[in-house]
């Protein structure tokens, strides 16, 4: 807890070093100071200087994944968000450097067939049910499977996504996430429940986030929003 911990100071002092403060004296002879106004969060610092809003991400999304991503304590300061509440023709993959205040990443990711044709509707974490799984995850380790390189993820959030070990739920490159698919049906192909990205950047991706980073899979589902004990206020 303790390194993660120092690396989220590390990432607001990054972001907040343009807030300033000062002390006014008294004066009989000097006009009425007026107040200055709160300086914004770290978390809406960072978000604007990020530019997150340009990339269509919303500040509640960012500001989710950040608390969720503290309460986790990763190995691996890499934060990822996968919004699903925008759709499949958006890049709505962001791959954030945490540690360097830096996008890594913004790219096209798929949602389970199941789940909807452009939007994702509905969610599950049942087996054989096609559908994504909302939630936090841990990213773990790689194997060659036959989608290429893939990553293995462990879903943390119980009755949300913590089957998706079992189902065999992975980040892998496909042929479907691809601008021309977009083109010609006005969306992206759909998995069998994987967050799948494009092939060209399966690779670079997986290398970045692997290894016990945070991945973050959002759409504002009542259910989710009002249960999840990882987006709830510290």
């Amino acid at each position: 807890m303790k390194v993660f911990a120092a690396t989220l100071l590390t990432f607001f002092s990054l972001v907040s070093l343009s807030t300033t403060s000062s002390i006014t004296a008294k004066s009989i002879v000097s006009p009425p100071v007026a107040t200055a106004p709160a300086p914004a969060s770290p978390v809406a610092t960072a978000y604007d200087q990020l530019q997150l809003d340009q990339y269509g991400l919303n500040r509640d999304v960012f500001e989710y994944a950040l608390r969720g991503m503290q309460k986790m304590n990763p190995a691996n300061p890499i934060l990822s968000i996968v919004d699903l509440s925008q759709p499949s023709s958006s890049k709505r993959l962001y791959v954030i450097d945490i540690a360097n205040n830096r996008l890594l990443f913004n790219t096209y990711v798929s949602h389970g067939r199941n789940s909807g044709e452009l939007h994702a509707r509905s969610f599950s974490n049942k087996n054989s049910s096609y559908q994504s799984s909302l939630g936090f995850y841990q990213t773990m380790g790689v194997y060659q499977g036959k989608h290429g390189l893939s990553l293995k993820l462990k879903g943390m959030e119980k009755g949300f996504n913590d089957n998706a070990y079992d189902r065999a739920i992975v980040v892998h490159g496909a042929d479907y996430v691809c601008e021309d698919f977009i083109r010609r049906t006005g969306r992206l192909g759909r998995s069998q429940g994987c967050p799948a990205v494009p092939n060209a950047l399966s690779k670079p991706i997986i290398n970045a986030i692997k290894g016990g980073s945070c991945l973050f899979v959002y759409s504002p589902d009542k259910d989710y929003l009002s249960q999840s004990i990882y987006i709830a206020r510290l």
